[in-house]
């Protein structure tokens, strides 16, 4: 077996371990693999290791690679990770499964238009990214508005709203990190108990929340995706691109 799959398998290993310790069921918790910057031979190994769903951060690096790996596409979903300009949702919407960065209506109404010519794929899967930590330095909306923004895309056409993302201040104290991932996970219970009988929140079911440092207290606390990346493929270069 290669390095990758590897450690594809201790990842999982850490899923199911952590799902076991807090009564969670293993198959509702998704891992995406977090593939920015690394070749897509990386992964392509991966997806014949079993790995299905990637996800991406910038933009173009991330088509370039899906149409790479269009012979693939049957068997690969794709998932946009990172924070989005305006201008580029165009691609999003031609090229990706889900998409869990959003943090304001314009870019829900470029994407919900956008879609429409790529019916084929269905619908976009989205997330709204909740900035549950109020770092600055953080994409997301304010807990106090996720509500409200949630129920601006919600009736949007070509767009199923999926549920809520977050990315908390890293820490290495575990109490610290269920908290912030508690707070996110009360957020979506309220949203979802809310909005249930509600048009357009009938999918809401999706906690993005946790990667490779965090995942047993984001899953403790009720993530059913994971997002993971390094701990898959291995470092990242230190001359790895930021995209604008």
């Amino acid at each position: 077996m290669g390095r990758i799959t590897n450690q594809l398998m201790a990842i999982q290993y850490r899923i199911d371990a952590a799902a076991e310790e807090y009564g969670r069921d293993p198959e509702t918790i998704q891992l995406i693999a977090v593939s920015k910057t690394f070749p897509s031979a990386a992964i392509e190994e991966a997806m014949h290791a079993g790995q299905r769903a990637f996800g991406e951060n910038y933009v173009q690096e991330a088509v370039d690679k899906i149409k790479q790996l269009d012979k693939l596409r049957p068997w690969l979903e794709w998932h946009f990770i990172g924070p989005l300009q305006s201008n580029k949702t165009a691609e999003i919407a031609e090229h990706f499964d889900w998409m869990h960065t959003i943090d304001r209506l314009k870019i829900a109404e470029r994407l919900s238009v956008q879609r429409e010519p790529h019916a084929r794929l269905g619908p976009l899967q989205v997330c709204v990214q909740v900035n549950i930590s109020g770092e600055e330095s953080k994409s997301g909306v304010h807990p106090s508005e996720a509500l409200a923004l949630c129920e601006q895309i919600a009736p949007l056409r070509g767009l199923t709203l999926r549920g809520l993302m977050a990315i908390p201040e890293p820490t290495q104290n575990p109490n610290e990190q269920r908290k912030s991932f508690a707070a996110v996970r009360e957020l979506f219970e309220s949203i979802r108990m809310q909005k249930e009988m509600t048009a357009g929140f009938h999918n809401f079911d999706t906690l993005s929340m946790g990667m490779s440092e965090d995942l047993e207290a984001a899953i403790a606390e009720g993530a059913t995706m994971i997002r993971v990346g390094s701990a898959i493929f291995g470092q990242r270069p230190p001359s790895a691109k930021i995209e604008a």
